[in-house]
């Protein structure tokens, strides 16, 4: 870093020495005549312009007898060289009187950057002190040059430099101008870790947030030398190795050193593991009357046999040290303590419940919140002014304030309050920008080019409120939504969500028809543990098919389920009016035979057709349970996800449907994550209400990949007729994958590659039966067609009504995928190969899709 400093006119002399605060030399001359015998009233002040000489009197305090010593003028002296008001006082006595020459510091006029292209000038005023309208301190500008200068370090530019110039104006005003030099960014060349041997450092890196730079880095920003977040890297590594067993881990050291050649810092992690220990007993001792400790032992997460995990000891001294004080005993506090063995690696733990101090918060001051409202931080707290300091919760509350994501910093700490048994909480909080507005782009093989623009905010109004509205446009899906969140109904911590949304699929390669869906869905959410989330919800929605004109030449009438050849103006044009009238003519049935001859849709999509609108309004649930070590990447937990609804609450359908999915992901050798992939699901039938096929289970790749969407299950096979595929009313699936990385290349590329086996098997079709033929059997009584001159087929026995295959068999594949957690956005390319299908069943190898933000 340079600091340099240009000076014009008048205030050379003024600038000269910086190793002072006051350019000009402090004098202060005393006659002999005692100093005892001055006054406040006999100081005569000269110089002064803006500062009244009251207000310069008043800097200098008398004795007791209202005289002034040699010890108060120096004091006085002091107080006036404090306030930074003056660049030069000097001090003298003549004529019995004390004289105070004061030559004021300058008028700050303007405040300019120069230079700044990655910095705005709005961030650097508001962090340094020297204002317009201001007084010009020399000390003031110095530090300022600092302060920009470590804003732009933080931000990984250390080749800045900033030099300050001041220019004078008239009437003692100057003008203050930071020209910066921003310089590039430094960057991390490498990242090492020293004494690791259980964890290899390519897992330790997905640890901490710091990232090697690369080519792809200019998308991201973790990849810049910043010590603060290094410093965090340590506890994160810490805190990783005492989560997976190792009580006695000590990061030492994190190294930095800048290489010239590579322009860059080396990182070192400097790692002492020690041993790996696993739980050998839990014991709890109370010294509470009528607190019996077994009494907490539900609110433990630490079992005997499982590995020495920190982060769940921590949990379960805070939900034991609540669950207490919900029992009466407001003080109790609960102090684990682990003893080791090092011969069997194992720590029994025990948890010791003690009365502590009678401590009660006496006032809880929240600072620094510009826009959010105080009602908001304080809601989070589960205590109140004049309650029993508990920190456990204390600590609760800090941590809920840092996970809604307003803040860029905070902090509670404590101070004493007016008597010994009195604390006052502090909360700090500087504030961030909270709202988002993206463009969003992807592709995938099933759902073709996708954009969506939205608009976001996570604290509207500063009332903690989340607001979002999105529009999406692609090839084959369209649709616009709005969704609103409040977290606290009612001042109770329970989740109000209320969406609304307009969806528009197309008929595309793998769909023969379209949908349009217009919904309205209110949501409660409940945290039950940090593991564990209830949603409550219920659906209004209305949903209508549509098919495109080539595939609308007929039209059923709903009394009948009967077909009436209905041909478009493109099939007239092309096939002449008087062909249309015969083809009506030959069909005196009215069964619309002839529709299958030119690739009409399905009956069952027929039939929603001619239904036209149709109306669903269920109630729901969802129970997640979510101990995952990394919701984007994870490597070890389990993710388990079931839900019902149930429709009928008024609308036109009647169905009750239940799902799971279950996700459990485990470490393995040489940074190889193992995934099971469980999932099935079942569509009860409820009264006489026919099922929709649009309500049925839909399943391709997202049961089995290698197959196409809605490419496995029960499918229309008659040989005139788009096939479409008709779903089914249950479904399972199961997939183990292994997921690894790819060690020669960078890590910050964030690539891996996964090996996978599917099976899944979708069946039990229940909807419209008209003119149905199950399996692959003729319909008893189907009219044949005749051969009339059209080129419709002469075979006797066929049938153009639905004929469908069920195709009970369970489909299975294997393949490979990548998978890349790109600055793009994630993506995810699979190649799979079919092992057992279904004969009509559509495989489709290749499967990619992903998006970005930007």
């Amino acid at each position: 870093m340079k600091v340099g400093m240009r000076v014009r006119g008048g205030l050379l002399a003024a600038l000269v020495m910086l190793s002072t605060p006051f350019a000009a030399t402090l004098a202060v001359g005393l006659a002999s005549s005692p100093a005892s015998a001055q006054t406040v009233d006999s100081i005569e002040v000269q110089g002064n312009r803006r500062v009244e000489a009251a207000t310069i009197r008043s800097y200098f305090k008398a004795g007791p007898n209202g005289k002034l010593d040699k010890g108060n003028i120096d004091d006085g002296l002091k107080a006036l060289i404090e306030t930074g008001l003056f660049q030069d006082v000097k001090i003298n006595q003549a004529g019995g009187r004390i004289i105070v020459s004061v030559v004021e510091n300058p008028v700050l006029g303007r405040v300019v950057f120069e230079g700044n292209k990655k910095i705005k000038d709005e961030q650097l005023s508001s962090e340094i002190q020297s204002k317009p309208r201001g007084t010009f301190s020399r000390p003031m500008v110095q530090s300022d040059t600092q302060r920009i200068v470590e804003i732009y370090r933080h931000s990984g530019r250390y080749d800045v430099t900033v030099v300050p110039e001041i220019i004078e104006q008239p009437n003692n005003r100057v003008d203050l101008i930071f020209t910066i030099n921003e310089g590039k960014k430094t960057g991390i060349s490498s990242i090492e870790f020293v004494g690791n041997k259980f964890y290899s450092s390519y897992r330790l890196k997905d640890v901490i947030k710091t990232r090697e730079s690369n080519f792809l880095s200019f998308l991201g920003g973790n990849d810049v030398y910043d010590p603060d977040r290094i410093e965090a890297d340590r506890d994160l590594i810490r805190r990783y190795y005492l989560k997976h067993g190792f009580a006695d881990v000590q990061v030492v050291a994190a190294l930095t050193e800048y290489d010239p050649d590579k322009k860059g810092f080396l990182v070192t992690f400097k790692i002492e593991e020690g041993q790996q220990y696993r739980v050998g007993s839990v014991n709890f001792e109370s010294s509470i009357p009528g607190l019996n400790g077994n009494a907490l032992a539900s609110y433990s997460r630490v079992s005997v046999g499982s590995l020495y995990n920190a982060e769940a000891l921590e949990k379960s001294v805070e939900e034991m040290q609540i669950e207490a004080s919900r029992r009466g005993f407001a003080f109790a506090v609960v102090k684990p303590r682990g003893d080791r063995n090092f011969d069997n690696h194992t720590v029994s733990i025990v948890y010791s419940i003690d009365e502590g101090p009678r401590t009660y918060i006496e006032r809880i001051n929240v600072r620094g919140n510009t826009r959010t409202r105080d009602y908001v931080i304080r809601r989070e707290f589960d205590i109140a002014e004049g309650d029993a300091y508990n920190r456990a919760l204390v600590d609760r509350a800090e941590r809920r304030l840092k996970n809604l994501d307003f803040f860029k910093s905070v902090k509670i700490t404590t101070e004493p309050g007016s008597s010994s048994d009195r604390v006052i909480l502090n909360v700090d909080l500087e504030e961030k920008s909270t709202g988002d507005f993206s463009v969003s782009g992807g592709y995938s093989t099933i759902d073709g080019p996708l954009a969506e623009v939205s608009i976001s905010e996570r604290n509207l109004l500063g009332r903690g409120l989340f607001g979002k509205a999105s529009v999406t446009y692609g090839e084959y899906a369209r649709g616009v939504s709005l969704s609103f969140v409040e977290p606290y109904l009612l001042d109770y911590r329970i989740g109000l969500g209320l969406d609304a949304y307009y969806n528009e699929q197309l008929s595309n390669p793998f769909i023969a028809y379209g949908t349009r869906t217009i919904g309205f869905s209110p949501r409660v959410g409940l945290q039950l543990r940090e593991d564990m989330t209830l949603q409550l919800r219920y659906s209004i929605y209305q949903q209508e098919i549509s098919l495109p004109s080539y595939l609308d030449n007929c039209n059923m009438n709903p009394g009948n389920g009967l077909l009436a050849f209905n041909p478009s103006p493109a099939w007239i044009a092309a096939n002449g009016a008087a062909a249309a009238t015969a083809l009506g003519a030959t069909d005196p049935s009215g069964q619309g035979l002839w529709c299958y001859s030119y690739s009409q849709a399905s009956l069952p999509i027929r039939k929603e057709l001619a239904q036209g609108a149709i109306i669903t309004s269920s109630v729901g649930y969802s129970f997640d349970y979510n101990t995952l070590d990394n919701n984007k990447n994870p490597t070890d937990g389990l993710l388990i996800d079931w839900k019902q609804d149930f429709a009928g609450v008024g609308g036109d359908v009647t169905y009750l449907k239940s799902a799971v999915d279950a996700k459990y992901f485990t470490p393995l050798v040489a940074d190889i994550v193992s995934l099971v992939h469980l999932q099935g699901g079942i569509l009860t039938k409820i009264g006489d209400n026919q099922i929709r096929m649009l309500d049925q289970f839909q399943m391709g790749p997202n049961l089995v990949r290698g197959f196409a969407p809605n490419g496995i299950g029960p499918r229309d096979i008659n040989p005139y007729g788009t096939q479409d595929a008709l779903g089914g009313t249950q479904y399972w699936g199961a997939s183990w994958e292994f997921q690894m990385p790819f060690w020669f290349l960078p890590k910050e590329l964030g690539m891996k590659g996964a090996i996978y086996a599917d099976a899944g098997w979708l069946g039990d079709y229940q909807g419209p039966t008209e003119w149905a033929a199950t399996g692959e059997i003729n319909r008893p009584g189907c009219i044949p067609p005749t051969n009339n001159g059209f080129g419709l087929p002469a075979a006797p026995g066929t049938c153009l009504g639905l004929q469908y295959a069920a195709q009970n068999v369970v489909r299975t594949s294997v393949g490979v995928g990548l998978i890349w957690q790109s600055p793009f956005g994630p993506l995810r390319f699979d190649y799979a190969i079919p092992i057992t299908m279904g004969k009509y069943d559509i495989p489709m190898e290749f499967k990619f899709g992903g998006g970005t933000t930007f």
